[in-house]
């Protein structure tokens, strides 16, 4: 902190500093939620296939997940209520874009517009807590912001729900404007500015590349285009080559020396890509096959939320006495019989009988995989590299997710001119098979690779800048 700034929580300016970074944070995490309930009305009003859906997703992460790593060194550099201000400018512009969208090409861009305003966004939400806090009270002062950002994420997919049902899914758009212009007044009032005087230079070439690859490795797979995968792929090896060499790489990676942490990320990807390819399917599946209603498909998910808000402390103080190894075994394995049950749900299923034993089984697993997974990867490495290691697998969680959509629906079959109905009537329970299969891979990489003694650190909130928050504020 260059600054030499000093707020001390339960004071009228660190609760200040507090409502903005969980506004901030919040516009994010609620946009995460609240589109997956909005796809079935999208596809309707916008005659969107089971591609231009994926698209939907996939355009916000895309460019979400190529420029975190770039958007935390930003602020570091520039400083951080600067670049947190400027996330929620943008974030603003590209959410009236996505309410305005009068097509799927047009909602697509606005959408990639929203994850590069996101990528600003986000690691500032977590830099402006952690470094304008005094040393006494930051841990306090992280685990209020983390739980109210938490319970704004589980409120998502209900309040867009509503906001579908009442309205239009426009308004789940519209909706950003009013709580991000708050977050930036307020911001500009009372979040005093940080920076690092020893920040490096921007790799701007290594988010060039990576940009670059993901997206053309993402428009490949939904698009079925070999070249663009090549192109992609060699885009993506470029940026390794990038990273390897420079002096201020935005992924050092000497990181993946540590078995362990190599395994954990690994573990993240499988299971985040089921999670996410799963999430987008079963809430279409909800609302096409079985008649729900947007509100209904997002309380759905509630037995998962909860779940994950009651007992992720626990799981987490239980992992720091145990070790990661089991949990994290374990817990891929539970969501892995979820997902299984979630691919028989038809037609004529009722909520109690079917919906509510799968995600709670399911529900039941990411909570015992997710604060063990995220220890695993604070333990593998230095306080000093906590940090980096912890935006590297929030990106290894966004990419996954990307991938798990992009992917898993083509691989299961899904027909792109048969519309939804035919299409989750023959392909979605190969689809959540498949998923479940990955979780299972989750389950196996890190009884391979995590160690069963492995120094851990306690992770009693679900931390937004881990791959822990990713299952709070993606339920649904």
């Amino acid at each position: 902190m260059a600054d030499g700034v000093a707020v001390r929580y339960g004071t009228a300016q660190g609760r200040w500093v507090i409502i903005a970074a969980v506004l901030g944070s919040g516009v994010v995490f609620l946009d995460g939620t609240v589109v997956n309930v909005a796809l079935p009305a999208l596809s309707r009003d916008l005659k969107a296939s089971v591609r231009g859906l994926q698209w939907i997703l996939d355009g916000y992460l895309v460019t979400l997940s190529a420029l975190l790593l770039l958007g935390g060194s930003a602020g570091d550099r520039y400083g951080r209520r600067s670049m947190f201000v400027a996330g929620l400018g943008g974030f603003v512009v590209a959410s009236v874009l996505c309410g305005l969208a009068p097509g799927v090409g047009f909602l697509i861009v606005a959408r990639a517009l929203q994850g590069v305003a996101g990528a600003l966004l986000v690691p500032a939400s977590l830099s402006i807590i952690s470094s304008a806090f005094d040393g006494d009270d930051r841990g306090r002062a992280i685990g209020a912001w983390s739980g109210l950002a938490a319970v704004a994420g589980a409120l998502g997919p209900l309040l867009g729900g509503w906001l579908v049902d009442a309205g239009s899914w426009r308004l789940i758009f519209f909706l950003n404007v009013p709580v991000a212009a708050a977050a930036a007044a307020i911001a500009l009032r009372h979040v005093p500015e940080t920076s690092d005087d020893e920040a490096g230079p921007l790799d701007v070439t290594g988010a060039a590349l990576v940009s670059a690859g993901v997206a053309l490795v993402a428009y490949g797979l939904i698009e079925h285009s070999v070249v663009a995968g090549i192109a992609g792929s060699a885009a993506l090896a470029a940026f390794l080559l990038v990273e390897r060499r420079g002096d201020h790489p935005m992924l050092p990676l000497s990181l993946f020396t540590s078995g362990q942490f190599s395994g954990a990320n690994l573990s993240t990807v499988a299971v985040y890509g089921a999670m996410s390819a799963a999430m987008f399917l079963i809430t279409l599946r909800l609302q096409v096959t079985l008649d729900y209603s947007a509100l209904e498909a997002g309380a759905s998910f509630l037995p998962f939320t909860g779940l994950m808000l009651l007992l992720s402390a626990r799981v987490g103080a239980l992992a720091q006495r145990i070790g990661p190894r089991l949990p994290m075994t374990v817990g891929p394995l539970l969501s892995a019989g979820g997902l299984l049950l979630f691919s028989w749900i038809g037609l004529g299923d009722g909520f109690l009988t079917a919906v509510l034993p799968a995600v709670t089984l399911f529900g039941l697993g990411m909570t015992v995989t997710v604060a063990p997974l995220t220890a695993a990867v604070l333990g593998a490495v230095d306080r000093r590299r906590a940090g980096v290691a912890s935006a590297v697998n929030n990106v290894a969680a966004r990419l996954a997710g990307l991938l798990g959509i992009a992917v898993i629906p083509v691989v299961a079959g899904f027909d792109n001119g048969a519309g939804l109905g035919p299409s989750l009537d023959t392909a979605y329970p190969t689809a959540l098979r498949i998923s479940a299969a990955l979780c299972g891979v989750g389950a196996a990489v890190a009884w391979r690779f995590v160690r069963s003694a492995a120094p851990v650190r306690s992770v009693t909130h679900p931390d937004p800048n881990h791959a822990c928050h990713d299952a709070c504020v993606h339920a649904a």
